[in-house]
């Protein structure tokens, strides 16, 4: 009787490869002659991005790990590069550092790691998952009304919750929990629905709101620097939101259509919410000072440059001071710590400063005038132009998996291609329409950190996650196009 045996291979590290092609890539691009209408800085800059882009693309080292090695790279080639106001002598690294490291002073850092902890606060007293379950317990027990509700809470935790990765690790172990509440597996049909639901609406709702995800703050970094123009909450709510409410309804339908559950009822659910929330206890304390200071900081940040002249930032650092204040606070230095991810904080910094470089040393105009101005895209009418953008966009996004990273590459030549496009002083509509196009993560599990943790519950397959991508990116896409030839030019955006 013969047996036969299955040897896995093991699967082959690539990592030490995709490094090595960075490097070649980049040094490639150094040796190139320096064409006449490109500094020799600019030049430098566009060789790490191009480092950089392929580093982040196939994450051969981790994203904190990346920014190490940007911030080097900068400082010794640009140190090593002539001076662009004065090209006889060399930079130096001292000053070449201080542009490496300037995106640490970009307001939009403050902010982002300003949301990133309130988004600690909000798991330290565990009030988003209160806030979720509430919810989910006023929507009803009939699978259509819960992937309402999985809707709903995404779309409310994106006001108050500025991460996305927290709103969906909030909301995803309480749909499991009523799978299982059900007798289903976790990588059953009804766990597909509920889940991938839930992070297409999170994914959808990082558009609409100005605080949803760091990616935005990059944009806007961006975009204050080089057009001096800063764009309000409100601003910006006005802007997105009806994009992402359309969204929110098309993703119901889409969801209920596409994948078919095990059940039409999901018996239990509802005595399961309940019984979460009574573990959860009464509201404390602490739940009700972060209920108040986050319904000032929602009232400050909707009213920025109407009613107050504070700004986004400063007012969410006030906030901040104020949870970590003892007796009125709600958490201590020590637990806040270990909940943060700060190498994000280093990550966006860094990001910030590589934009900011290729703008300042030209390389982003250069690449801009090369990469686009040969497709003709200045003879193009400019919804013709945002249409070509807008699917180059969804494509590229297919090897991030960072929004954040992608914004740091692409708008800051976003920005020098406006400069060329757009005469009619709309270049911040233009750059902040491709920015909501960069939050498109609908297609892959690897699009979104959040996307990456709904699949790590194995709730569903890279399949299912597409059958409700496709269309979602379509007819957000056209969506998009839709607003740029109607709504935005109404509310003069464009």
């Amino acid at each position: 009787m013969e047996t036969t045996e299955t040897i896995t291979k093991p699967k082959r590290n690539l990592k030490p490869l995709w490094i090595a092609l960075a490097f070649i890539v980049m040094i490639t691009i150094l040796l190139l002659p320096n064409p006449g209408d490109l500094p020799v800085m600019g030049q430098r800059a566009l060789a790490i991005l191009a480092f950089a882009v392929i580093l982040w693309m196939t994450e051969a080292v981790s994203y904190p790990v990346s920014a190490a090695m940007i911030i080097g790279l900068l400082a010794l080639l640009l140190g090593l590069a002539p001076d662009m106001a004065n090209p006889a002598v060399l930079l130096g690294t001292k000053a070449a550092l201080k542009m490496a490291l300037g995106g640490f002073s970009n307001p939009a850092v403050a902010l982002v790691a300003a949301a990133l902890f309130l988004a600690a606060a909000m798991q330290a007293t565990n009030l988003h998952k209160r806030l979720a379950l509430y919810i989910l317990s006023k929507v009803g027990v009939k699978t259509g009304a819960i992937v309402f509700g999985a809707i709903l809470v995404s779309i409310v935790l994106a006001f108050f919750v500025p991460s996305a990765t927290a709103r969906a690790g909030a909301v995803v172990p309480i749909l499991l929990g009523m799978v299982a509440a059900f007798g289903l597996p976790k990588n059953s049909r009804l766990s597909a629905l509920l889940v991938i639901t839930a992070v297409q609406a999170v994914t959808i709702w990082n558009v609409g709101i100005k605080t949803g995800a760091a990616q935005n703050m990059v944009a806007l970094g961006f975009i204050e620097k080089e057009f001096g123009v800063s764009i309000a909450w409100s601003s910006w709510f006005l802007y997105a939101a009806p994009w992402s409410i359309i969204m929110s309804v098309v993703l119901y339908f889409i969801m209920i259509r596409i994948i078919k559950p095990e059940t039409t009822v999901v018996e239990g659910g509802k005595e399961l919410i309940q019984k979460q929330l009574k573990e959860l206890g009464p509201l404390k304390s602490s739940e009700i000072r972060l209920i108040v200071i986050s319904l000032a900081l929602l009232f400050l940040w909707s009213t920025e440059e109407k009613l107050h002249p504070f700004d986004t930032t400063t007012v969410t650092l006030v906030a901040i001071a104020i949870l970590l204040t003892p007796r009125i606070g709600v958490f201590d230095w020590k637990t806040v710590e270990k909940l943060i991810p700060w190498g994000t904080i280093i990550v966006f910094a860094v990001g910030i400063a590589l934009g900011t470089i290729l703008l300042d040393t030209q390389g982003a105009q250069w690449l801009s005038d090369k990469t686009f101005g040969a497709m003709g895209l200045e003879n193009m009418p400019l919804l013709a132009t945002i249409a070509l953008l807008s699917a180059f966009n969804i494509i590229i996004h297919l090897g991030f998996a960072s929004a954040t990273s992608l914004s740091s590459a692409l708008i800051p030549i976003f920005i020098a291609l406006s400069t060329t496009l757009v005469t009619d002083g709309n270049n911040v509509g233009f750059v902040l329409i491709q920015q909501f196009v960069i939050s498109f993560g609908f297609l892959l599990p690897v699009s979104s950190p959040q996307n990456m943790l709904a699949y790590g519950t194995g709730a569903f397959t890279v399949k299912d996650f597409l059958k409700s991508g496709v269309p979602l990116t379509i007819i957000g896409y056209l969506l998009i196009l839709l607003f740029s030839a109607t709504y935005w030019k109404w509310i003069g955006l464009l």
